[in-house]
Order: structure tokens, then C-alpha cells, then sequence
């Protein structure tokens, strides 16, 4: 093999891979082979990855191992190796080193983080496939004389590639609308907790020593992502929120002598906390003090003030009215605090790159949204894709869609008889009601009305984004009334009935949030809910037993609940829920079984007929906190019997 001299970038994190910079033709083809090699066997390294990605990871991972063949061909490859081989070579480098980036940060990053942007790495992801597809195919096997056998290897790797290019869509809807759910600012706050404890299963964080980690991950995140102050903070929220279901202590995941090394001159020096921001945890320059009585930097308020919230970042009330007043006191103890220890406040990060990017997708979103009105079907049905798939990438493209007028021609497109622009244009409805600015912007519209049009007669994926977009809706409390009064109710349970399993479960997700009204609890009955929440807990393949309980408890809160709930089958089922389940499933079940024994002793009778009391009385001994409360009620219940055995 020919090789030309080529200087070694230099090692760094994990052998210096990632920071390995352009090739411009100066590796030789022993280099590239052995650090293209290198990258693949360290992913083939990496034990798990995070729940929200695994699938794609691990498919990722298992295709670039079969990449191994072909370099262990070139190495032997007996013949000089051409410019156009090495540059060919190259570029496949470059794809494999963007894809073993991405594998690394979905095999240790933030769990959080990764599920709350899911669609951006997904995004990522196709990215990855497309960079690989254009390496592999544009390879000179011919010339590099790879064997027949290493050949269909890759082009079976292309076929499965192409494969995945063309899943373009959310990889787990519930997953994003239970983090939309714990987001929220609802005051249903018991129902909350059943979401925050059922997403925090999920994401795998369910478990002290998964938030120790996590905490590790988060801090990180804080300190390298060059992301918005507001993104760390509700990632920080949702850590805490975990936490605080496992009985640990709520403390500022930053504030810890980590943060405040890093953005001091001497690694003895340590900020006093109160002269963080509570938004960007970085020192203030200008504090000023808002409605509530905190404290937080002028630039930072501001921002949160100009997207729409009106609440006070740190203790979440609502705010009086959104005027700020200098903190002199605090300003002039942070001087002094500088002067003393000789600490020059952090310049302001350059922002003009932030901005070109923000302007150049303004351009690109004006253009797309005119074309929404065109009277062209091709035009208008590319332009909503690419609004679909623009409005997943982050928060601040969903604010420029939404500024720029897209969403009253959504909502139009959605009575469109063109299945796929109606597909399009209610996901992308979806993606742009995570924004709670636009959750008003799109009901304002009259959205929810021709969303329920497409939940009934669209195509079955479009029915599946559409009872998401319902639940996302249905985190403003009035949407709650006014999905059930425009009759959204029964083409949810239908759906429930009658869907996919991705289907069931946006149906059951958005059938919970509308159930926390009352009076949405008697339509949902009315609408037959019971009988399919029914099979989903007898069919446990389906994984969605808790999720049908959640709702079944809010159901036996009313009398027309109970009623339809009271068979001896359905007793016997939550029995052996009781026997049987998840420490999870073990739960619910009781609760609801408490709920319903309240009002109806038959139902007591009935549960110990079945065998409940023993089983029973080991959740009151080793089940969880809420399990063991709700236990030992209803054996103060069954104290009154005179079945006890």
C-alpha cells in the first residue's frame, strides 16, 4: 500500500476522535483506515443508550460494525491506492466520526434532555444516514477491488439505510406528550405526579442512583451546550420533579462548588449563590427585582418576558404585572465581591452566529409559509412537509412559524381532501403546540374542531398526531371543555378502541388529560371508555396497564364510573393486578380498588372472595409510599368484615 506522510491530528477525549479535524487529502490510507477503524470499535464499546434512542442507536451501532470487513480489505489491499480512493475514504470518516458523535451523546448525555429534544435527534440521525449513503455510494469498489461477498454487505447496509431515511416522524408521541404533560402548568397536581411518575419509568430515572447520574449528565449539559438558559432550566425542573417522587432532596442541581470553579479565575473562589441568576446560573451584571420578589438578571427576565410567560421563573406564581425594579443593594455587593477578589465578570458570548442562523431560517420559514396559500397542490404540499419537519428542530423555530402567520393556513390546510398535506399539516400543528404561546395561537384559530375532523376520518397516522395535538391542546384547562363540547371525546375512545398500539396510546394519554375535568369524565363513560380500558388491562403485551388504571381511578371518582365498573370480572382483574403486577401496577390497582370499595362494601366482599387480602397486606409491608397508604385503607375497610380470614 502506498502511503503519503500525513501529520496525526493530536489525541485528545476518547483518543482525540472527536476533535480529529478536515482530512483534506493529507492522511494517508493506513491513517484514515486505522482511525476510521478505531472509531467503530469504540462505539462497539458502548454498554446501553438512553431509552428515547435506542432502537436507532442500536441499529446505527450494528451497521457500522459491518463496515469492519471492508477496511480489513484495504489494509491488505496489495495494489498503490489512488487519490480518488483516499479522498473517497475520507469522506466516509467524516460520516462515520458524525455518526459515532451522535451515538456518544445518546450513550451518555442527559436522559432529559434527550427525550425533551428527541425530534432534533432524530433529525440527527437521518442527517447521519444521509452522510453515510452518499460516502458508501460514492466508494470505488471496483477499484479497491472489495470481494463480492464484503460488496453485497454494503449494499444490503444501503438498502437498510434508504430504509431508515424514510422514517420521518416522532419515535415515541406518548413519550412526548407525557414530557408536555409534566411541563404543563395545570393545577390538577395529584393526576401530575401519576404522569411525572409514569414518564420518569420511561426515561429509566426511576431509581436514586439513575438521578445521581442523571444529575452528573445535567451539569455537563449546562456547562457545553450552547443552548438557551430556559431549555437547562426545565430540564432542571423535570430532574427535580423526579426527585421529589422518590423522596430525595430538592436542591439546585448547579449549585455546587463545580459550577462556580469554572467561572471563576481561582479554583478556591466560590460565587455565593445568591449572585447567580436562578434563569442562566451565571453572575449578575444588572439584577432586578420582579413582581414575586426574586430576584434575576434584566437581559434574562426580559427574554422570558418576551415569550409570553407571565409567571416568575423561580416560584412559578403568576406575576402582578411584568415591571422590574433595579436591585442596587445586590448590584453593589457583587462589585464589591469582585473588587475583593479580584474577579473580572465574564464578557457576553458572541452571539452573531446565533442570529445568522436565526435570520437565514426567517427567509427560509417567510418563503414556506407563502407558500402554504399557493394554488399549486406540489407547492403547497412540499412547503407543509418542510414546516413539519422545521417546526420539530427547537423552540425558537416554532416561535419564528408561528410569528410569521403559518398557523391560521395549518389549520386550513387540515380540511384539505389531500391526505398528505392534511397528514403534514396537523403534525405540524402538534410539533408547534409544545410552545405554550402557540398552544393559544392555535386554539384562537378554532384548531380544535377541524383537528377532531381529521381524528375522525383522516388516515390512521394522521389520526394518531391528531389525538397528540388534542392532548398537547388540552394543557390550557378550558381546551379541556371545549374539545369535549365539539364532540372529541368519542373519536378518542374509538381510536382507544380501534387503533394501533401508537394509536391507543395518544388516545389514552389525551383521554386522561381530558378526564381530570368532571364533567369530561362523565362523557368519556358516556363515549364507552370502560370497556376498552378493560382489555388494555388484560392485555399486558400492549404495556399500557397503568395508564388504563390512572384513568380508571379518575372514572371511580364518579358514581357513573363506578357503576360501569362494578362487575366481579373487573374486580378480579384488579385482584390479580394486586397479586401479580408491577410494584407500579400493584399501585394503581389498589387505589382504584379503594376508591371503588369506599362507596360500594360489595366490592370488598367481593375482593376478598378473590384472595386480595393476603397480598394486601404484603404491599402494606414492602409496596410504595402511595401503595402502602392505600393498602392499609382498605384493610381498615375490610376490619369491618366479617371475611376476614
Amino acid at each position: 500500500m502506498v502511503m503519503d506522510v500525513g501529520e496525526r491530528d493530536g489525541d485528545g477525549e476518547d483518543g482525540g476522535w472527536e476533535n480529529m479535524g478536515e482530512d483534506n487529502g493529507t492522511k494517508s490510507p493506513t491513517d484514515l483506515v486505522d482511525e476510521t477503524v478505531s472509531m467503530i470499535e469504540y462505539v462497539a464499546r458502548f454498554g446501553d443508550y438512553r431509552r428515547a434512542q435506542r432502537k436507532e442507536c442500536y441499529n446505527l451501532a450494528r451497521r457500522m460494525k459491518i463496515l469492519l470487513p471492508f477496511f480489513d480489505e484495504i489494509r491488505h489491499h496489495g495494489s498503490p491506492i489512488s487519490h480518488n480512493c483516499v479522498a473517497s475514504l475520507s469522506r466516509l470518516k467524516k460520516a462515520i466520526r458524525l455518526a459515532m458523535k451522535l451515538l456518544k451523546t445518546c450513550n451518555e448525555g442527559s436522559k432529559i434532555h434527550l427525550a425533551l429534544e428527541s425530534e432534533a435527534i432524530m433529525i440527527k440521525f437521518h442527517n447521519a444516514y444521509v452522510k453515510l449513503t452518499q460516502a458508501l455510494e460514492e466508494l470505488p469498489f471496483d477499484e479497491l477491488e472489495v470481494s463480492d461477498e464484503v460488496r453485497e454487505q454494503i449494499e444490503l447496509m444501503l438498502t437498510q439505510l434508504t430504509r431508515a431515511k424514510k422514517r420521518t416522524d416522532t419515535q415515541d408521541i406518548e413519550l412526548a406528550v407525557d414530557l408536555m404533560a409534566v411541563s404543563s402548568k395545570t393545577d390538577e397536581r395529584n393526576a401530575d405526579i401519576a404522569i411525572v411518575e409514569r414518564l420518569a419509568k420511561k426515561l429509566d430515572l426511576h431509581t436514586v442512583e439513575d438521578l445521581k447520574i442523571e444529575t452528573i449528565a445535567v451539569k455537563k449539559l449546562s456547562k457545553e451546550r450552547g443552548s438557551t438558559a430556559e431549555s437547562i432550566q426545565q430540564i432542571i425542573q423535570l430532574l427535580n420533579k423526579f426527585k421529589q417522587v422518590l423522596g430525595m432532596e430538592i436542591t439546585n442541581v448547579l449549585d455546587d462548588t463545580d459550577t462556580p470553579q469554572k467561572l471563576s479565575k481561582c479554583h478556591s473562589l466560590v460565587i455565593p449563590h445568591e449572585f447567580l441568576c436562578p434563569i442562566t446560573l451565571e453572575i449578575m451584571r444588572d439584577p432586578v427585582i420582579v413582581a414575586s420578589g426574586q430576584t434575576f438578571e434584566r437581559e434574562s427576565i426580559q427574554k422570558w418576558f418576551d415569550s409570553n410567560h407571565r409567571t416568575c421563573p423561580k416560584t412559578r406564581q403568576t406575576l402582578a404585572h411584568l415591571s422590574v425594579a433595579p436591585n442596587y443593594a445586590l448590584k453593589n455587593l457583587i462589585t464589591q465581591w469582585c473588587e475583593k477578589n479580584n474577579f473580572h465578570l465574564p464578557k457576553k458570548e458572541d452571539q452573531a452566529s446565533s442570529r445568522k442562523f436565526f435570520v437565514d431560517h426567517e427567509d427560509e420559514i417567510s418563503c414556506l409559509v407563502e407558500q402554504l396559500s399557493s394554488s399549486q397542490l406540489e407547492v403547497q404540499r412540499k412547503a407543509v412537509k418542510n414546516i413539519r419537519v422545521l417546526s420539530k428542530e427547537n423552540p425558537e423555530i416554532r416561535v419564528l412559524i408561528a410569528k410569521h402567520g403559518a398557523i391560521p393556513r395549518l389549520v386550513k390546510l387540515l380540511s384539505y381532501p389531500d391526505s398528505k398535506i392534511q397528514e403534514h399539516a396537523v403534525t405540524a400543528l402538534l410539533n408547534l403546540s409544545i410552545d405554550e404561546s402557540n398552544k393559544r395561537l392555535i386554539t384562537d384559530e378554532h384548531a380544535i374542531p377541524a383537528i377532531i375532523e381529521v381524528l375522525q376520518n383522516g388516515s390512521m397516522e394522521s389520526k394518531e398526531n391528531s389525538a397528540a395535538a388534542l392532548f398537547s391542546l388540552s394543557m390550557l384547562d378550558e381546551n379541556k371543555v371545549t374539545i369535549a363540547l365539539e364532540n372529541g371525546i368519542p373519536p378518542l375512545v374509538d381510536l382507544l378502541q380501534n387503533g394501533t398500539i401508537r394509536g391507543k396510546r395518544d388516545a389514552v394519554t389525551a383521554l386522561f388529560s381530558l378526564s381530570l375535568n368532571q364533567l369530561n369524565k362523565v362523557r368519556a363513560i358516556e363515549a364507552g371508555i370502560v370497556p376498552p380500558l378493560m382489555l388494555l388491562l388484560e392485555d399486558k403485551k400492549l404495556g399500557m396497564v397503568d395508564e388504563a388504571l390512572s384513568i380508571l381511578l379518575l372514572l371511580a371518582t364518579h358514581a357513573e364510573g363506578r357503576h360501569e365498573m362494578g362487575q366481579l370480572s373487573f374486580i378480579q382483574t384488579l385482584v390479580d393486578i394486586i397479586k401479580d403486577g408491577t410494584p407500579k401496577n400493584k399501585e394503581c390497582a389498589t387505589s382504584v380498588l379503594l376508591e371503588l370499595s369506599s362507596n360500594n362494601y360489595s366490592h370488598i366482599l367481593a375482593a376478598l372472595q378473590f384472595g386480595v387480602y393476603e397480598h394486601l397486606v404484603q404491599i402494606a409491608e414492602s409496596g410504595t409510599n402511595r401503595a402502602q397508604r392505600k393498602a392499609n385503607g382498605l384493610l381498615q375497610l375490610m376490619s369491618k368484615s366479617e371475611q376476614i380470614p
